[in-house]
């Protein structure tokens, strides 16, 4: 057959890696993204970037851990390279800290983040309301330009990139042989999937260059996350609300909350309110479905419901999407030669 036209919809972090992941490793198929909303309006724009992974209660831990180490080793490449500023991508230190003690000694990413430890007494005297931490060195993907990074990447390979509303799967058979759902919240509609809900978070971006390392609520709330250019203070997490309009008061509530962590943030300038619908389920879908219609069969590849956790697994399920597209591109393969007999 010629080459494959595969179209993938959604252009977040998870449609745009998972687009560049094929072009690596199908490169005899053409890639397309559509998606009605591109960087600066995604929103993996609004997304602070930080990985530490989030746990889906219904996915094998051994699985989360496979696609965390394979996001951290990709972009630890990345901030060891000349491209780290522009991808937006760069070390930082920092602690997590805890009022009573974490229900797991180590969390399953202790090994691959660089230098895991509990945190001295005289680091925890900083926290007074905290009596337990970690302190460990992660990544930060300062997000707008990490997108616009993978964006560039892409186009040097010449993927299409279309501004379109998708509504249906189906209105793209015919265009396209194989259909690689990255609709992220949008996947609800589009799939029909009643297990994906939308997590309202709401963020603050500040102009605070004197902080350097990052300090997260063990409750997985309150955080401070230095960038390049802005810090980002959060945060909220607010199941079941679809509203992307910023609320005052929890702005409020989000910076006592850090202040209370990083009392000099009271100096912060230049505020900032971001709010993004993170589409969560209880396990990220993964996974390869042929639909059909009236005897008409349509490869699709789900790779959907990362939640809060998107920018920490990103690479990771990417890679192992477009595995699954591969699978897709031999099944033609077979049917078309077999069809040729």
């Amino acid at each position: 057959m010629a080459s494959p036209k595969v179209a993938v919809v959604g252009a977040g972090v998870i449609g745009l890696s998972t687009a560049l992941c094929i072009t690596e490793t199908c490169p005899s198929c053409s890639v397309t993204v559509l998606s009605d909303q591109f960087s600066p309006n995604t929103t993996s724009d609004v997304a602070a970037g930080m990985l530490i992974p989030h746990t889906y209660p219904d996915t094998p831990i051994h699985r989360q851990k496979q696609w965390f180490k394979e996001t951290f080793t990709y972009l630890f490449a990345i901030s060891n390279s000349t491209e780290a500023s522009e991808a937006g991508i760069h070390l930082v230190s920092g602690w997590q800290v805890f009022k009573s003690p974490p229900k797991e000694e180590l969390p399953f990413w202790s090994d691959i983040v660089l230098g895991f430890r509990p945190m001295s007494e005289a680091e925890l005297q900083k926290f007074p309301q905290h009596r337990f931490g970690q302190a460990f060195t992660t990544l930060k993907c300062d997000c707008p330009p990490y997108l616009l990074w993978l964006e560039k990447r892409l186009k040097a390979t010449g993927t299409q990139m279309y501004t379109r509303k998708v509504a249906d799967l189906w209105e793209l058979h015919g265009e396209y042989d194989i259909i690689v759902n990255c609709a992220g919240m949008g996947a609800q509609q589009l799939v029909g999937d009643k297990q994906l809900i939308p997590v309202r978070g709401q963020v603050l971006k500040v102009h605070a260059p004197w902080v350097k390392l990052f300090i997260r609520d063990g409750d997985g709330l309150t955080y401070i996350y230095p960038g390049v250019h802005r810090v980002t203070l959060g945060g909220t997490r607010v199941k079941g609300s679809w509203s992307l309009s910023p609320d005052a008061g929890t702005a409020r509530d989000i910076f006592d909350r850090c202040c209370s962590l990083e009392p000099s943030l009271q100096g912060a300038q230049d505020i900032e309110v971001k709010v993004g619908l993170r589409p969560s389920r209880q396990c990220v879908r993964v996974q390869r479905e042929i639909l059909s219609q009236g005897g008409v069969k349509l490869p699709v590849v789900h790779n959907y419901g990362h939640g809060a956790g998107g920018f920490s697994v990103h690479r990771g399920t990417a890679t192992e999407a477009a595995h699954l597209v591969g699978e897709c591109i031999s099944a033609l393969q077979g049917s078309s030669s077999r069809a040729k007999l």
